[in-house]
């Protein structure tokens, strides 16, 4: 099945406009035509039938025949991730974590950041295409980048856990994650967080974990803990 995107798009809406570029791309890429059937999602939970009326490749139109909603999933997946100093690697991140499920994402600026400024428009394109690259039916939030002082200190439900590499006492991940709960985990940058940040998670209630025996690299470290997450919860 090939999926669409398109936000705007409402449990009331009956007729669908598709931009210039999609509407270029069903036509001369994908060889649509008049009556076929598509498949769009608003990335809210909803997934629209729709018939191609108009096979334009500036203008593509069609009509909704059907819709269905699937429910939210019980519990939500944050990730906290400081960006990498290559941000191809952050990207793939970005793309495996959609792949995987996960509900929101907040680029945190850190100690040891090497990389402090991200281009959100960028990895919003990359989400929407992995969303419909896996056929899910929920776009994961992006948030604005913020300070890892910033992030720490604001109101956070679920548990809170924080994965660092120094030798302290720390739990394993899969261990202490509970089905059905909100969760919220920490990653930071190539230089690991800083211990001042270390200790004032732990100030503000993170837990600390461990992600294994191996050194991770951040994306690495940020697509296990994604993972370990959603294997719990299945």
């Amino acid at each position: 099945m090939q999926l669409f995107y398109n936000p705007d798009l409402t449990a009331h809406t009956t007729q669908l406009a598709f931009s210039r570029e999609e509407s270029r791309h069903l036509v001369k890429v994908l060889r649509k035509s008049s009556g076929d059937t598509l498949y769009v999602t608003n990335g809210k939970g909803w997934l629209f039938t729709a018939q191609l009326n108009l096979a334009d490749i500036k203008n593509c139109l069609a009509t909704i025949t059907d819709k269905t909603f699937q429910d939210a999933r019980n519990y939500n997946i944050h990730l906290a991730v400081a960006p990498t100093k290559m941000n191809d690697r952050y990207e793939w991140f970005l793309e495996k974590a959609t792949e995987i499920g996960i509900d929101s994402i907040t680029p945190i600026i850190c100690d040891h950041s090497e990389r402090k400024v991200v281009k959100l428009d960028r990895y919003e394109k990359i989400l929407q295409a992995a969303m419909k690259q896996s056929l899910h039916y929920y776009l994961p939030v992006l948030n604005a980048p913020v300070s890892f002082k910033t992030f720490i200190e604001q109101e956070l439900t679920g548990d809170c856990f924080i994965a660092h590499c120094e030798e302290t006492d720390k739990k394993s991940l899969k261990q202490l994650i509970q089905p059905k709960t909100n969760l919220t985990i920490l990653i930071g940058p190539e230089g690991d967080f800083s211990i001042k940040e270390i200790e004032l998670a732990l100030k503000n209630n993170f837990i600390p974990v461990t992600l294994g025996h191996t050194r991770l690299r951040t994306e690495t470290a940020a697509i296990v803990a994604c993972h370990t997450a959603a294997l719990i919860n299945e």
